[in-house]
């Protein structure tokens, strides 16, 4: 992006309404409380013909610096400070407050560009609100309205004239004609034989952080990456939004999702939780492997469980993480219960990697790091079918189908029809007869067998075709 610009203002101004607009996705949170933002989030903007970085950030509370609003407040300046240009808010409905000017003198403090927004412009006796707006001597307010989207084209040409149309409209890189390969390419015929994928050690992946509130997870994602990137605190339930962060490990891009923590759904009754949990589901159907952090000193919660059966149920590849390990006295003992306990207590997901962590001293986070790569190496697995079937043959002589009214049940043919999770079809004779224990048979025999600790395996079943069943039902 040619550059980055940080939307700031007090709560409840329609700072995010008018970051999904410029996103063109309902990425963060809106709601009518104020300060539903807290942490920063960044997004792709498109406004007209501009693309730019752009950031939504907490509002102006003014509260001591070690309250939960003055965290948020750093956060805020963190944001402005990174970025090249602020657009700062107003409720031209509300008329200005004494947050506005002390915004206001912050941002001249800091001499970088500022573009002045009167948003709320559409509403009726908002003029008192936008011409009050001048007082802040921040030049000419542009009136929008982020809701509707009145106004885009006046803010384009106000963010251009503060930046510049050099850094607007940076010159696109010309791409040279060696750098296209428009040879064409054959495949050999002589190659008739399956071949296994090789996994992408270089492909980007995609990781979301979820657990039960005040868990350890904001912690852990900013001790990967070295700086108070996300809010924490000893307040359960700071996150809200879904926040995504990138970074590199060990020459891999990773890209990580922090979620709001998830209680038990009876509990979850205000709408802001809500939403928070419902932005918290989308990152995990959005990511490829799930860490689930756990609280080493109180886990095995009734909730964890249920959180680690529904990212199975989702089809994500699964880590568990112990945070909190600094707290733990007698380690040993402790471990040898927890690896009880997952093998117990998680029989869906057996195998699955578990890894004693401590988000506050980085004690364990290469380890977890390791575990998430092997997970998501099991989750892309893809087995020729014809190691499949010589599998499925040895498995039907040592424990051969059972037989359902006297009429003994065949299994004829089997394949891998999609990995991410490995899912398996076999072709077999009446597959709605197939007791559910012989399935589970199948697929702990598919664990073992090819190392698919930990992921979910989705095994489906069908009967071959008759060609001579048109045939009897005519005689019929």
């Amino acid at each position: 992006m040619s550059f980055t610009v940080a939307i700031v203002g007090r709560p409840n101004v329609g700072k995010s309404t008018l970051f999904n607009r410029l996103v063109g996705k309902k990425l963060a949170l809106v709601d009518d409380t104020p300060g539903v933002t807290r942490d920063r989030r960044p997004g792709d903007a498109k406004l007209i013909d501009l693309r730019f970085r752009i950031i939504d950030t907490a509002g102006l509370e003014q509260s001591g610096p070690d309250t939960l609003q003055g965290r948020m407040w750093a956060q805020t300046e963190a944001a402005i400070d990174e970025a090249d240009l602020s657009l700062f808010l107003v409720d031209a409905k509300g008329g200005l407050t004494p947050a506005d000017e002390t915004l206001a003198a912050m941002l001249r403090r800091r001499g970088k560009p500022v573009v002045l927004v009167a948003n709320k412009s559409e509403a009726r006796g908002s003029d008192g609100g936008f011409y009050d707006a001048f007082t802040l001597g921040l030049g000419e307010p542009c009136p929008i309205s982020a809701e509707h989207g009145q106004g885009m084209l006046d803010l384009r040409d106000a963010i251009v004239a503060a930046i510049g149309e050099d850094r607007a409209y940076p010159p696109e890189d010309d791409v040279a004609e060696t750098d296209i390969d428009l040879r064409p390419t054959f495949k050999d015929d002589g190659e008739d034989e399956e071949v296994e994928t090789a996994y992408d050690e270089t492909k980007p992946l995609r990781v979301a952080i979820v657990g039960r509130p005040n868990a350890g997870k904001s912690t852990l994602i900013n001790r990967f990456l070295g700086e108070d990137r996300l809010l924490t605190g000893p307040e359960a339930g700071i996150t809200r939004d879904s926040i995504s962060v990138e970074w590199d490990w060990r020459g891999r891009t990773i890209k990580m999702f922090d979620t709001a923590g998830m209680r038990r759904k009876a509990k979850v009754q205000e709408k802001l939780e809500k939403l928070s949990v419902a932005d918290a589901l989308r990152a995990i159907r959005f990511a490829e492997t799930v860490v689930i952090v756990f609280d080493a000193t109180i886990p095995f919660e009734k909730q964890d469980l249920q959180i680690v059966d529904l990212v199975l149920r989702e089809g994500r590849a699964a880590v568990l993480a112990f945070n909190k390990w600094d707290l733990v006295e007698d380690w040993q003992a402790v471990l040898a219960d927890l690896r009880e306990k997952t093998e117990r207590l998680l029989p869906q997901a057996r195998g699955i990697r578990a890894v004693p962590i401590s988000g506050h001293t980085g004690y364990g986070l290469d380890r977890l790091m390791q575990a998430i790569i092997e997970t998501d190496k099991t989750w892309n697995r893809r087995i020729s079918t014809a190691r499949l079937n010589r599998w499925l043959e040895s498995q039907t002589v040592q424990h051969p189908p059972p037989a359902v009214s006297g009429r003994r049940l065949k299994l004829k043919y089997m394949t891998q029809v999609k990995a991410r999770p490995p899912g398996f079809m076999i072709s077999c004779t009446r597959p709605d007869a197939l007791p559910e224990s012989y399935v589970r048979y199948l697929i702990n025999g598919l664990r073992n067998d090819f190392d698919l600790p930990g992921v979910p395996i989705r095994m489906h079943f069908r009967s071959g075709d008759n060609p001579y069943e048109s045939k009897a039902k005519k005689r019929r």
